[in-house]
């Protein structure tokens, strides 16, 4: 039991990690974006293929082992790069263009609802009512930090909001094909896989734009740390901290990155944080301990029995018993 614990611990550690690490994208990007000539579509693409290229020359130099992989995941790994890091960049640039930055955002971390079904449903992961309040906590406290605003005119067209979802579910599905592989192969293998299917992905987004040829030193700096701490090291560490952590309870906490965001926002463009995105910071904190929190008894949803699905190894987050 201490060793799952132990377990338990290190991956809510790694997790918080990562969406410390995603929170410094948007402060990278606005310095690339400031001295070049990247569009939004071109940045994401470059971003994989400089991304897949780096951890291809690191594995190759240290572990060429590390590239192998056996045939029958390669659709696992197609997906979890495809479906996941190559959509979740094209919708998230496409939603925050059609419903700006705080609907985007809204609508992004929708994801912990649907990895919770789906993780009830296919990994039989346990749907506890502790991490249902959770994912509520999560997702009223990511609505606050973002300042949506209703009255204020933030309405969100049939579009738009399908194009949100669409970013929900493929923030989603990396977490859910990463679950499937973590426990077969090292982090850096499915990292470098998953950014190698991710850059074929948007690669037809591509075809006949003209390459990016103004870049200046400043931004050159921005472009290496957007690829080093949000990019490789970020989901290095969620990728590591899914082999300890179910699926389910990985993306709640990983909602640590928009209070992490706005305050990013505040030490570098001094943007103050008001009233209520202080709450909805607290909010999301508070999702995140209540996960964490060791419960001596349990009342899990009981789960609907579907088909006879692959099923990663059972990792409790805390104690020996699932969330209540």
């Amino acid at each position: 039991m201490d060793s799952v614990k132990k377990s338990s611990g290190g991956g809510l550690t790694l997790i918080v990690l990562a969406a410390a690490c995603w929170s410094t994208s948007g402060l990278f990007i606005n310095y690339v974006v400031a001295g070049s000539d990247f569009s939004a579509w071109g940045l994401a693409f470059w971003r994989e293929v400089f991304t897949g290229a780096f951890l291809f020359a690191g594995i190759r130099l240290l572990k060429p082992s590390l590239l192998r992989v056996k045939r029958r995941d390669l659709p696992w790994l197609a997906a979890i790069g495809g479906l996941g890091m190559g959509l979740l960049h094209v919708t998230w640039n496409m939603s925050v263009v059609v419903n700006g930055m705080a609907v985007a955002t809204v609508l992004q971390y929708n994801a912990p609802f649907f990895v919770a079904v789906v993780s009830w449903l296919v990994w039989r992961e346990p749907l506890t009512r502790r991490k249902v309040m959770a994912v509520i906590l999560a997702f009223v406290g990511t609505i606050l930090v973002s300042q949506l605003d209703w009255q204020a005119g933030s309405q969100i067209t049939m579009k738009g909001f399908l194009i949100g979802l669409g970013t929900a579910v493929s923030f989603s599905s990396i977490s859910l094909f990463g679950k499937k592989l973590s426990s077969d192969y090292n982090t850096w293998t499915i990292l470098f896989y998953t950014f190698l299917f991710g850059t074929l992905a948007l690669l037809p987004f591509q075809i006949g734009r003209p390459l990016p040829h103004t870049l200046s030193l400043g931004a050159g700096a921005a472009f290496f740390g957007l690829i080093l701490v949000p990019t490789i090291v970020g989901y290095a560490f969620y990728t590591t901290g899914l082999n300890r952590l179910q699926s389910s309870v990985a993306v709640i906490v990983a909602t640590m990155e928009v209070p992490f965001a706005a305050i990013v926002a505040y030490l570098a463009f001094g943007q103050r944080l008001d009233g209520g995105q202080i709450l909805g910071a607290i909010l999301v904190i508070s999702g995140v301990v209540l996960l964490s929190w060791p419960q001596k008894t349990a009342k899990p949803v009981p789960a609907v029995a579907v088909g006879r699905l692959p099923q990663p190894p059972e990792v409790v987050n805390s104690g020996d018993k699932p969330y209540s």
